[in-house]
């Protein structure tokens, strides 16, 4: 079967993409990434076409001029100036073109959107090969083929001059952030963690990276935002537990014997005008991709009115990269990080997320960067890192240094030490807070006066 090109909707029709492509650049530069001379069935069209693009690849995308384009035609038929000269001709027509049959944006729409057809085209040939070939795992391959495809011809305005929109970068509002309900950090955070950026937690285990999350996630919601909280390890009961305690104020494991109490305060915070949403998501450990995430996230936003704000993900450690690495896991874990950080831009939503910390996170006061179990690319793409740390003392008095390692957006550097962490009844409090720095000099006076206080009780010295 023949296939299908301008040539059905007639000369005028290509006379008149052609002339668009050559007065309006911008659309120029959109559709000659994937304007084929092929879609055009006379042959001067085609010849004009590839000396256009020829040209457009020649000068780094920009889109040629009529004379350039002339000369350029003059230049490769001088071995046969008859057909130099119908060429010209045409190109003079269509620059003389008036009140064609169709108006220039039907005609750039039509020719856009055939151009992004023929695209999917061929990638759903590619894609059908991979479905009959029986590759099991070829499915988020398969949707990344077909994301691509969908986004070829689409405009990225990527370049913009100094003076662009100046009132429009200037607004008050630009970031909008979603607070964390922990007032110290929310300080720091100049409001909170705002759409289109990535909060990472580090911690090692059992020091409540899951405790922080959930409380984010339940202040989100409280204050409006619509949440999505993904998680691998816990059950479903236990995450909202962990809410309705928040909620009530009863701990989770005494919430079974003052049910009646907690299900009046949970039905008072839910049903209360300006609750937003709060989904719970439990997914498979090990096998789960970020492209999984992306579906759900599609899919409840499909059937609420208002979009996700905010997505919780407890933790990244959890996933496995949606590519093959040739078994280089650590690239895989850059890889699934600089994917969540893509997802927070394209999605235009906040993402918290956390991070297990290596063996020496565990026995050092303030986590930093370089204590990321696996790769240290993890850290690279996130706007704001956040470390825990808890001696099995503070444990016991329920507290912890919590530390604002990293922000892009303001101050960094920040520790509470000794801060109030009370993991079973979700309660945080950061108040006085002391520059890194600070903190060690201060440890080392610490330190200084146990030796001091020691030495003195060896030696019978009064205090």
């Amino acid at each position: 079967m023949q296939e299908k090109n301008f040539g059905e909707l007639g000369s005028q029709f290509q006379q008149t993409l052609i002339k668009s492509i050559i007065e309006d650049t911008k659309y120029g530069e959109q559709i000659l990434e994937v304007l084929d001379s092929k879609y055009f069935d006379n042959i001067t069209f085609k010849y004009i076409i590839q000396n256009v693009k020829e040209l457009f690849i020649t000068y780094n995308s920009r889109v040629p001029d009529y004379e350039t384009v002339r000369q350029k035609i003059i230049e490769s038929s001088l071995a046969n100036p008859n057909t130099s000269k119908i060429h010209i001709d045409t190109l003079d027509a269509i620059e003389n073109l008036e009140n064609p049959v169709h108006t220039p944006s039907f005609v750039k729409d039509t020719a856009l959107n055939f151009c992004k057809q023929q695209s999917l085209k061929r990638t759903l040939k590619e894609v059908d090969k991979l479905i009959h070939g029986g590759d099991f795992q070829a499915y988020d391959k398969i949707e990344e083929m077909i994301a691509e495809a969908l986004q070829v011809g689409i405009s990225d305005d990527v370049v913009v001059d100094i003076l662009d929109n100046i009132s429009e970068a200037l607004e008050n509002d630009m970031r909008t952030p979603i607070p964390t309900g922990i007032t110290g950090l929310d300080n720091l955070l100049d409001g909170g963690l705002s759409h289109g950026e990535l909060g990472m937690v580090l911690a090692p285990t059992g020091t409540g990276k899951t405790t922080i999350l959930t409380k984010f996630a339940n202040t989100a919601a409280n204050q409006g935002y619509n949440v999505i909280q993904f998680f691998f390890e816990d059950s479903n009961a236990q995450i909202q537990r962990k809410h309705f305690t928040v909620w009530s104020g009863v701990e989770a494991k005494h919430q079974s014997e003052q049910k009646e109490f907690v299900q009046g305060k949970i039905e008072a915070a839910t049903s209360r005008k300006g609750f937003g949403s709060l989904k719970l998501v439990r997914l498979p450990n090990g096998t789960s991709t970020t492209g999984d995430i992306k579906r759900i996230i599609r899919k409840i936003t499909a059937q609420s009115p208002k979009p996700v704000d905010l997505v919780l993900i407890d933790y990244i450690d959890c996933l496995t990269s949606d590519k093959s690495i040739n078994g280089e896991e650590w690239k895989g874990e850059g890889a699934i990080v600089r994917s969540i950080e893509s997802m927070c831009h394209e999605m235009n939503i906040g993402v918290w997320t956390a991070a297990q910390g290596n063996r020496q996170s565990s026995t050092v006061d303030v986590p930093g960067v370089d204590h990321f179990g696996g790769s240290i690319k993890k850290a690279q793409s996130s706007h704001i890192i956040l470390s825990i740390s808890r001696s099995n003392e503070q444990k016991e008095n329920k507290t912890a240094n919590v530390t604002l390692v990293k922000s892009r957006i303001g101050q960094d550097g920040i520790t509470f030490n000794d801060c109030k962490f009370d993991n079973a009844m979700m309660d945080i409090v950061l108040e006085e807070q002391m520059t890194m720095l600070g903190f060690e000099q201060n440890k080392v006076q610490r330190t200084q006066q146990r030796a001091a206080n020691l030495y003195k009780q060896s030696q019978g010295i009064k205090q």
